[in-house]
């Protein structure tokens, strides 16, 4: 075992994924309702550890050097967060609380739950700038057997903060009885979404 650079892909890793972003928002929100959250967490760490090993077999190296690819991921990626920013803004508007009663509004299936997980983990370029292409690059200065310990140590970041996110969000849960907490966060998610597909464009085609 290479300790060293398993410690430091741990780190870059974690200083990579642990900021405000559409998957930790989605998946912050989804174990505030309880709903599908381990579910949630574990396509959002399987994804990152998907496109992890993409990075570190070169494909990062591919992507960024294609303009195309690279416009083209972001134009797709800027119009998801576009409309999901615009769903946030709406609830944010309505309001809502959780709530265990009848009034309570229906859940989200965990097919839908899963799906919105899977785009905000593969359609998201700022995740593919991040997995593939930088820790892609940097692995790829590495011999393969020492790579190797640099991405997994990536890798468990991954797994280890969206699990405790979606954990430890229920902790917030009395805070989120309230309609005007939901309607802050809700408002917050979409700012987030919109600024991301903003930077995305701006980077692409201006």
């Amino acid at each position: 075992m290479n300790a060293s650079l398993f410690l430091q892909g741990l780190g870059l890793g974690a200083g990579l994924i642990i900021a405000i972003g559409a998957q930790n928002a989605y998946v912050l929100r989804q174990g505030l309702k309880r709903e599908h959250h381990l579910g949630i967490a574990a396509v959002c760490a399987l994804s990152d550890a998907l496109l992890i090993t993409l990075g570190g077999a070169g494909v990062g190296t591919l992507i960024a050097s294609t303009p195309v690819l690279a416009s083209g991921a972001a134009a797709l990626g800027a119009a998801f967060l576009l409309v999901y920013g615009a769903l946030a803004f709406r609830r944010a508007w309505v309001g809502e609380a959780l709530n265990n009663g009848s009034d309570a509004p229906p859940a989200r299936t965990l097919k839908s739950a899963l799906l919105t997980a899977l785009a905000f983990s593969l359609l998201n370029p700022h995740a593919l700038l991040d997995t593939v292409v930088l820790l892609g690059s940097i692995s790829g200065q590495y011999a393969w057997d020492a790579r190797v310990w640099f991405l997994t140590g990536a890798m468990i970041a991954s797994f280890t903060w969206f699990f405790t996110l979606a954990f430890a969000a229920g902790y917030l849960a009395p805070l989120f009885r309230k309609p005007n907490t939901w309607r802050i966060l809700d408002g917050l998610i979409g700012c987030v979404m919109w600024a991301i597909a903003a930077s995305l464009l701006n980077g692409a085609f201006l």
